[in-house]
């Protein structure tokens, strides 16, 4: 039986290269492409690293000579900043014209994606609607927004989240790769974790921002260098997101190891997150909170010994 032949897009980046990595280890993997315009950030044994753009039309040129037989496509990229702009950022995204917006190019590969899957009925396709990655050693927005000094959020706003575990994300992409599982499946771990929430379990501090000034901030943060937001991005701080991982347990057969709580504080605790406060200390003053107020609460309910 012939080895898998497998072509990654996207190997400079961290899902790429742990990707090809967890390959390399699996003897029933043949040959192994990584295609960038950057080398991969971790160290690959038998991957062939090949420098290309695929926004090039040459792009089909190298698939036809690698002759694979699986291609991954882990070149997504969400901030615009990474891509050299918003247009490119489309490009790379779904190779076609700029319109608004990340959503909107996750929302137009989809539907690529399913229109390849029904003129191509013969080829295998898996679409995975990951949530926002988390972990030691990845590095995304979220992961820099969670190691800033002071964070802010949207004012009167306190959104709902869900996060997958790096480890979890590496797994679910090498079954992906590995077996058979066609469909789309939403990939994150069990669970929804409130930004307060998730902010006092890291030690910070939220400074509340009128949601009018929001975009101005997130351009004066992302000029700093610090956190590349986007404007989507910052609509997430708002709104959040959360979706329902039911057909990744059962059709897809994969139980994230990390619920989003769990994925958040494996995050906060292995990559030393500064903290201003512990989370014992904000429980605690959330507690002094709570009685001061039941106090105040049952001295106002108690009948006035002055009128009697």
């Amino acid at each position: 039986m012939a080895k898998q032949r497998v072509l990654i897009t996207g190997i400079s980046r961290f899902l790429g290269g742990h990707l090809a990595r967890r390959l390399e280890q699996d003897p029933d993997v043949g040959e192994i492409f990584g295609v960038d315009l950057e080398p991969p950030s971790v160290e690959l044994a038998r991957t062939e690293f090949v420098r290309a753009d695929i926004r090039n039309p040459l792009i089909v040129k190298v698939l036809q000579a690698t002759e694979v037989d699986t291609l991954v496509h882990a070149a997504v990229i969400a901030t615009p900043g990474r891509a050299g702009g918003r247009a490119q950022m489309k490009e790379i995204n779904v190779t076609s014209h700029p319109r608004t917006g990340y959503a909107k190019d996750a929302w137009e590969v989809e539907n690529y994606a399913r229109s390849f899957g029904r003129r191509r009925p013969d080829v295998g396709l898996t679409i995975l609607r990951f949530a926002n990655f988390i972990g030691p050693q990845i590095d995304t927005p979220l992961t820099r927004y969670f190691s800033l000094p002071v964070v802010p959020t949207a004012l009167g706003f306190d959104p709902r989240i869900q996060l997958l575990h790096e480890d979890d994300a590496i797994e679910i992409l090498v079954r992906a790769t590995r077996e058979q599982h066609p469909g789309t499946f939403n990939a994150s771990g069990d669970g929804v974790v409130y930004l307060s929430q998730a902010l006092r379990m890291a030690g910070k501090i939220a400074v509340p921002i009128a949601t009018p000034f929001m975009n101005l901030l997130g351009s004066a943060v992302r000029q700093t260098g610090l956190v590349d937001f986007s404007p989507e991005q910052l609509q997430f701080l708002q709104w959040g997101r959360v979706g329902d991982v039911h057909r990744l347990k059962t059709m897809f057969g994969y139980t994230p190891r990390y619920t989003t709580t769990e994925a958040l504080r494996d995050f906060i605790t292995r990559s030393k997150l500064a903290k201003v406060f512990s989370e014992e200390q904000a429980e605690q003053w959330e507690k002094d909170l709570y009685d001061f107020l039941a106090r105040l609460s049952r001295r106002r309910s108690a009948p006035d010994a002055a009128k009697v």
